[in-house]
């Protein structure tokens, strides 16, 4: 890919500082400026060699800037639009890491309309339960796919280097419409989330949790271990995402209803049926994941 002259980040975390390491890692970016609401993170983040410089404002931040990310929780995509908004230059390539996009997107028309032909939105299907720029590293994006949901006006050449800055970090692209992002990401992303949040949350308000914790193990910690994702960050894509998720909610709530039936009749040989169903879908899913 064209080099990056110069890469801005907004949002130095665990996504946004490993883009900028990946990015360096592959020789395709001049220099990295940070943005963000912590001054300390983002001092840290120029301690630890994510970023080169770090910018007070967005004309700063802006000022020689061809490419920016914006990898902040998506509840605060439409302020930070609207504050980058003016400083924009024909030609700067702006992406986003957000994990919904009708909202992203929205904001991106009530705010980039003048800029709407070099903004195109993205989402990185990768991260852990882990954040913060100390968390960041280079290779979190290796194997992973990329999902670039382009809108109407954009620019071929924009939508190309968005996907070219990816594939440089590692990943794997893949397109969609943000209708059908959001209504996939709720089922197989959101509503894991809300469940391993929910799960923790109920035991960890009973009156014996010290005693369910020190008894839980693999299982637990297998199926929870999301729970110990950022929270400002989940909030946000629930709110966000809620439609699709409520409906993602109300079917895995009938599939509870009939695991429920299943016992209250005692019917092993059919809830027997339906784990094997589910091992054998669970299982072909891993194949194809060492496969890929």
């Amino acid at each position: 890919m064209a080099l990056i002259r110069q890469l801005a980040v907004c949002g130095v975390g665990l996504i946004g500082g490993s883009f900028a390491l990946a990015l360096r890692q592959a020789g395709v970016v001049g220099s990295i400026v940070g943005i963000g609401r912590s001054v300390a993170a983002l001092e840290r983040a120029r301690e630890l060699g994510v970023i080169d410089r770090v910018a007070e404002d967005w004309p700063s931040a802006l000022d020689g800037t061809d490419f920016v990310l914006v990898a902040a929780p998506v509840g605060q995509m439409n302020a930070i639009f609207a504050a980058m908004a003016p400083h924009l230059r024909p030609g700067t390539v702006v992406t986003d890491a957000g994990s919904t996009k009708k909202d992203v997107i929205e904001a991106m028309y009530r705010h980039l309309g003048h800029h709407l032909g070099e903004a195109v939105p993205s989402h990185p299907i990768a991260g852990a339960e882990k954040s913060g720029v100390d968390a960041a590293f280079p290779t979190l994006y290796q194997g992973r796919k990329v999902v670039v949901t382009p809108l109407p006006e954009n620019a071929v050449a924009a939508v190309a280097q968005v996907r070219a800055a990816w594939a440089a970090c590692g990943a794997v692209l893949e397109e969609m419409t943000p209708q059908e992002h959001d209504r996939v990401f709720a089922a197989v992303s959101h509503l894991p989330h809300l469940l391993a949040f929910g799960l923790v949350h109920d035991l960890a308000g009973r009156a014996n949790s010290k005693q369910l914790f020190s008894f839980a193990a693999s299982g637990f910690r297998d199926f929870t271990r999301i729970a110990g994702s950022h929270p400002e960050m989940w909030r946000d894509i629930c709110m966000a995402n809620r439609q699709a998720l409520l409906g993602e909610l109300d079917a895995y709530l009938a599939e509870l209803a009939y695991l429920r039936a299943l016992l209250m009749a005692g019917k092993g040989d059919d809830l027997e049926a339906l784990f094997q169903t589910a091992r054998e879908a669970r299982n072909a899913w891993a194949r194809q994941g060492q496969n890929a």
